[in-house]
């Protein structure tokens, strides 16, 4: 009589690893991880981020086995992500620095994956409401905490770099280590907690809280980078709702009216930008960018096509980084330019599969948020057409949480309309 077959793991541990009470719980545990970085190696260091980072990974790949005959992996992982991180991880072999490439490759592939994971176990509705909990959270934690230090103690946080300045009206950047970037995780919370209110996820009363607290971080923050990129969003979302009340046949030709539009505002955008950075009183914090990025242009030729090799964030202690920081006489994590960054790191060959990665990954979204019923779907092309705009201005889709967004919306778009969806599984070629 043949004896029943043992298992390696008891099945209550694998149906515990695979229950959607669990999937959600780690789901959101990454996402306030990823957004929380600066305030967690604030707190413990980097020893201890990448600790919690390993310990989500961990478990992420368990639960990954635990649902592996429930999830459908045909042409879900995009090939214009696998090319671009894949290319990144080869410029180990050509680095001058390569332990600091083999950091920041490690890195970059940790965001990824818990992103995939995110992407793959969650729908659309259970993502909107998992960034939806996490930034509801972290940003009233950081407003709390603006008023803690501004209000209450008169005192700044300094290991978190909170100078209490609230009661001044601001500028506060909360956890997130500079006001730019509380502003970017605000505008996309605004984004996220619109999409929940029209999707009816929350209750009202939640949401209107949501969506005050978002717009009142946006406002504190008093960054000159975001009222650009809001004002792009807003036309976004409202040419996205135009374009839903179009009728199938002409929404074609909508599209490309939109497209040319959009390629004519951005050549007016460029030749009038003086006007634009004076009217948006960002002078001073351009010519900082702008002293940065001739650095950075000076140093791309020498190794134009390869790059001089990925990091990611920018370590203070390698040339050319140490270098260019010498040249403008400031301390800079990147280079305030996600495009210029990749082109820096990864070289020509890099930009190029960056900017496919993120082209494929927008018009899929915006196509699935043209045709498809649900509201939900106008979560990923607003993020992203927020990520893409904020790149000219900062890095930060490059690492972490910014990162992160950006694989979980290439992954949803490309379970969406990916060519290889198209091609036969292969229990339909055996069968």
């Amino acid at each position: 009589m043949a004896q029943p077959r043992r298992t390696l793991v008891p099945p209550a541990v694998t149906e515990f690893l695979g229950s959607a009470r669990f999937t959600s719980t780690l789901a959101l545990l990454a996402v306030v991880t990823g957004f929380s970085t600066h305030a967690i190696r604030a707190v413990i260091g980097w020893p201890g981020l990448i600790g919690v980072l390993g310990t989500i990974a961990v478990l992420a790949a368990l639960s990954f086995i635990a649902q592996r005959k429930l999830i459908e992996w045909h042409g879900l992982l995009p090939i214009s992500a696998l090319l671009f991180v894949g290319w990144c991880a080869l410029s180990i072999i050509w680095s001058d620095y390569q332990l600091a490439t083999v950091a920041g490759v490690v890195y970059q592939l940790l965001f990824a994956f818990l992103a995939v994971y995110i992407a793959l176990v969650r729908d659309a509705i259970q993502i909107v409401r998992v960034v939806g909990d996490a930034l509801r959270v972290l940003l009233t934690v950081s407003l709390a905490l603006e008023v803690l230090s501004g209000l209450l103690l008169d005192m700044p946080i300094r290991f978190l770099g909170i100078a209490g300045n609230i009661a001044a009206g601001g500028p506060i950047q909360g956890l997130f280590g500079s006001r730019n970037q509380l502003s970017i995780v605000a505008l996309i919370a605004f984004v996220t907690f619109l999409v929940e209110l029209r999707t009816r996820s929350v209750r009202p009363a939640l949401a209107a809280f949501s969506i005050t607290l978002a717009a009142l971080c946006i406002l504190l923050a008093h960054s000159p980078v975001i009222a650009a990129v809001s004002v792009v969003v807003g036309f976004a979302t409202l040419a996205l709702y135009l374009l839903r009340k179009v009728p199938a046949n002409r929404r074609t030709l909508v599209q490309w009216g939109l497209a040319v539009v959009t390629v004519a505002a951005l050549v007016v955008a460029y030749i009038y930008r003086t006007r634009v950075i004076d009217l948006l009183n960002a002078r001073a914090d351009f010519q900082v960018r702008y002293k940065l990025w001739i650095q950075i242009w000076e140093l791309i030729p020498i190794n134009q096509i390869a790059g001089w090799g990925w990091t990611g964030a920018w370590p203070s202690d390698v040339y050319p980084f140490n270098a260019i920081q010498d040249a403008t006489g400031v301390y800079h994590a990147d280079g305030l330019n996600a495009y210029l960054d990749v082109y820096l790191q990864v070289g020509f060959i890099g930009l190029l599969l960056f900017v496919a990665l993120i082209a494929l990954a927008f018009s899929r979204s915006w196509l699935l948020a043209s045709n498809r019923r649900s509201v939900v779907y106008a979560w990923a092309p607003l993020v992203l057409v927020a990520l893409l705009v904020t790149s000219v201005f900062e890095s930060s889709i490059l690492i972490e949480s910014g990162w992160m967004l950006l694989v979980i919306c290439t992954v949803k778009a490309s379970q969406g309309m990916s060519w290889r969806l198209r091609l036969p599984h292969r229990e339909d070629v055996s069968g």
